[in-house]
């Protein structure tokens, strides 16, 4: 009996030593002809794949190298694809222990040109969308089996709502009529995560859509749509953590994929106190915890120095630029990746996307940090972040304070909004810069309050000065809120998503009259503002607050937009001769918000808390 056990053990032994290659995945799951790099890595998983020796046959591809990782079941292959290879199927032979598998694996066309990728920029106006926040087009998909444990439940904030890409889809009109000429939304990847990570910043596949807002033809269709419509998408991306669930954490490919990978024992939180970069005093011991620091416990830190996992994540954005036609990428947690790396990363998306567009997130409010991550800034070289365009956290955190107070003749109201713009002359290009009064991590500009004369203050501005403007899902019908006990508190369902909502105000003839004025209002501005090139292109000048009214001129090839704001809570009667240089010769100006004709002389009547934009004739 013993005999017989060992012969069959023998026996066992034997045939798992000569079965064949099991792979499960190639990342990415296929590629383009005609990049500019020739080296293409592939992330192979599979049991024990790490052991198995790699050949190639296809006209124009040769393998350059395989890389062995710490954890047997990866195995990272390096492709070198010449310039004129041709789109088809190559034939990866993986052979193990005598045994072989034969993997097809296709090299597509690239279905544009990689100058006509046109990214956004200030002839544009973003609208910030959270899929699962917004609409629930396709209720099938709210529960998916076999994913880990979430629930979904409209009156937890906390929870996935069942928001969707269908439900976007479904109201491209919607933002059309608005006059929104980009979409971002908040990350679309995967995050197979236990709560549901409705969020979306807990990537656990790099190369597929969370199957609760759809599948990644349905992104892809989405966004062919939305161009039908002449409106672009920008991709929320995330380089600098995934999700604790991703499979490199449950099976970590090698330690040096991940700053402090033994998290379990030893987790380090990051600051989140980004100073240490451009703090000539820094100590080491504050720059580490800031840059290699865990964002949460459920948000592993990558290590973009790792060459593999910076190769991986270049070619992730890449692919998802040709695959689904995206038109810019807005890069979440920005300074807390390697800086090197992503500087690396930018130069290389620039040289093969030269028009393209990447915004990075970089949440400090003064304006010397922010230009200093600015694409060729004097103030970080010779160092370069190859970054086009910063997000304007000073403008943010100003007009918050500004319209809560009355302007004075000092420092106080639309002062302060007046002073952030005197530093433009750090940023290198502040067309480049975009800005806004609310986000998905911020309170809702209206907070708990209906002040829509405030509202409408911060909106005029925003959309009028020099910079790419963004705002935020429902602003435009004055949905507000607080983050005093979670963020769902500022990522409110929009009212009429979901069948069955009480008020629908995605339907016009639904708003009451205080969110009609409020919507005509962003509409009336965004479609004015759209295809303006005075707007768009033109200089700005500003002057210092006069009775309480911030004042400031946009021109271009000859035409004047003139922009007043009144910072009083009571009417104001402005003289007109602080602005004969701009007005010098005009006596009267299309008032656009309005319709109306202004006859500009002596002075001009302002109410309390009124805006006005003057095409000036």
């Amino acid at each position: 009996m013993r005999k017989l056990l060992s012969i069959l053990s023998l026996s066992l032994l034997t045939l798992v030593a000569y079965a064949a290659p099991n792979i499960n995945k190639i990342d990415p799951p296929f590629w383009y002809t005609g990049m500019k790099n020739p080296e293409l890595q592939l992330m192979v998983y599979g049991p024990g794949i790490g052991d198995a020796s790699v050949a190639v046959d296809y006209p124009g591809v040769s393998l350059s190298s395989t890389v062995k990782l710490e954890s047997p079941n990866y195995l990272i292959v390096y492709l070198r694809l010449e310039e004129e290879v041709q789109p088809g199927t190559v034939k990866l032979t993986f052979t193990q222990d005598k045994k072989k598998l034969v993997k097809e694996y296709e090299l597509k066309a690239r279905e544009r040109k990689p100058y006509e990728r046109m990214g956004f920029d200030s002839s544009d106006a973003l609208y910030l969308v959270m899929p699962d926040r917004f609409a629930n087009g396709n209720p099938d998909n709210d529960h998916i089996a076999g994913m880990k444990e979430y629930k979904v439940d409209r009156n937890d904030p906390n929870a996935r709502h069942g928001g969707d890409l269908a439900g976007i889809e479904q109201n491209l009109d919607y933002f059309g009529d608005l006059g929104i000429t980009a979409l971002w939304f908040t990350p679309v990847l995967e995050n197979n995560m236990k709560g549901g990570s409705y969020h979306g910043y807990a990537t656990t596949d790099y190369y597929k859509v969370d199957p609760r807002f759809g599948t990644n033809e349905e992104y892809r269709s989405l966004i062919a749509k939305s161009h039908d419509k002449g409106i672009k998408v920008v991709m929320d991306m995330i380089f600098n953590h995934n999700g604790v669930d991703h499979p490199w954490i449950e099976d970590m490919p090698s330690k040096d994929f991940f700053n402090y990978p033994d998290h379990k024992n030893n987790f380090v939180q990051t600051s989140f106190k980004l100073t240490p970069h451009v703090d000539p005093y820094a100590s080491k011991y504050d720059f580490v915890q800031m840059n290699d620091g865990w964002f949460v416990t459920s948000m592993p830190d990558l290590n973009q120095r790792n060459p593999h996992v910076y190769r991986y994540l270049v070619q992730n954005s890449f692919w998802w630029i040709e695959y689904s036609d995206i038109d810019g990428i807005r890069m979440d947690t920005y300074p807390y990746a390697d800086y090197d790396a992503m500087s690396n990363w930018m130069k290389e998306l620039n040289d093969e996307y030269p028009n393209f567009n990447v915004v990075g997130e970089i949440w400090v409010t003064e304006p010397a940090y922010t230009a200093w991550w600015q694409k060729d800034s004097k103030l970080s070289a010779p160092r370069n972040s190859n970054l086009k365009t910063v997000m304007d956290f000073t403008f943010f955190d100003k007009i918050n304070q500004a319209l809560q107070e009355e302007t004075d003749g000092y420092f106080r109201g639309l002062n302060k909004v007046y002073n952030t713009f005197v530093y433009d002359f750090l940023y290198e290009d502040p067309e480049y810069v975009l800005t806004f009064f609310e986000n998905h991590d911020t309170d809702r500009f209206l907070a708990e309050t209906d002040r829509l004369d405030l509202l409408k203050q911060a909106a005029t501005v925003l959309l009028t000065t020099r910079r790419i403007p963004q705002i935020y899902y429902g602003t435009e019908i004055m949905m507000n809120g607080v983050k005093h006990r979670s963020d769902g508190y500022v990522r409110k369902d929009f009212p009429g998503g979901w069948a069955g909502d009480e008020q629908n105000l995605l339907k016009p003839e639904n708003r009451t009259g205080i969110q009609k004025e409020s919507y005509d209002f962003f509409r009336t501005l965004l479609n004015w503002r759209k295809g303006n090139d005075v707007i768009a292109k033109g200089s700005m000048v500003q002057f210092m607050p006069q009775h309480g009214v911030y004042v400031y001129a946009r021109q271009y090839n000859g035409k004047t937009v003139v922009v007043m704001v009144n910072g009083k809570d009571e009417p104001v009667t402005l003289p007109l001769k602080y602005y004969t240089e701009i007005l010098s010769g005009h006596t009267q100006g299309k008032e656009i918000l309005s319709g109306q004709t202004v006859t500009l002389g002596e002075e001009l009547q302002l109410v309390k808390r009124q805006c006005m934009v003057l095409e000036i004739l």
